[in-house]
């Protein structure tokens, strides 16, 4: 009787699963989806003007919890905390709303003109603009990093935070003119990344842990 054949040749090797990049691929749109859904809903809380500025703390506060808790709610936890950031911040938003139209009106103003002595108010105008901008970043940051603070200490957090380090605060304007070009690709990426990208770029460089060796 023959050798069997079963006995005779080996078995071949059984191919190794490799785990799928399906994981990988799912947490990484999270880092899209989910402040894209703070944005949705700061765009919509923000549709009454003066409330902008209460939003962006509330889109804040949003998404540190979902940095630190894994919360990923953002759109429901951004409207839920508008309340609180508006009876502390309305005073504040009235301010700087008037602030930004005053800049705005300006601009198009100096914009129309082509005197010589046009061109040094302008470039104020635009420095002005941009300190404002990084300003507001930082202080929804500090904001949303302490719901329960005061608007004194919110204040001087995002001054600290947002020119505390040249490079930082240019780290934060770059965000802000980025998120918006680079989302432009997205429909209405602008109004759902330009807002959150930049403020969770600001809740990144406050974090105590990223300055802890």
């Amino acid at each position: 009787m023959g050798t069997p054949l079963a006995g005779a040749v080996a078995s071949p090797p059984v191919p190794e699963v490799t785990p799928s990049g399906w994981p990988t691929l799912l947490r990484r749109l999270e880092f899209v989806a989910y402040p894209a859904a703070a944005g949705a809903a700061f765009t919509l809380l923000a549709l009454g003007v003066v409330t902008w500025l209460p939003a962006l703390a509330a889109m804040g506060g949003a998404l540190q919890r979902w940095r630190v808790d894994g919360d990923s709610r953002c759109f429901t936890n951004t409207v839920a905390a508008f309340g609180g950031y508006w009876r502390a911040l309305w005073r504040h938003g009235l301010l700087s709303t008037a602030v930004a139209g005053v800049l705005a009106a300006n601009t198009v103003s100096l914009l129309s003109r082509s005197e010589a002595w046009t061109f040094p108010l302008l470039a104020a105008q635009v420095g002005i603009a941009a300190a404002f901008v990084i300003h507001h970043v930082a202080l929804a940051a500090v904001a949303g990093r302490d719901p329960d603070g005061a608007v004194r200490s919110w204040s001087a957090g995002a001054l600290s935070l947002g020119f505390g380090s040249p490079a930082r605060g240019t780290a934060l304007l770059g965000a802000v003119i980025s998120a918006v070009l680079l989302s432009l690709v997205v429909p209405l990426g602008p109004l759902l990344l330009g807002p959150s990208v930049p403020v969770l770029l600001a809740l990144s460089f406050a974090d105590p842990r990223r300055h802890t060796p």
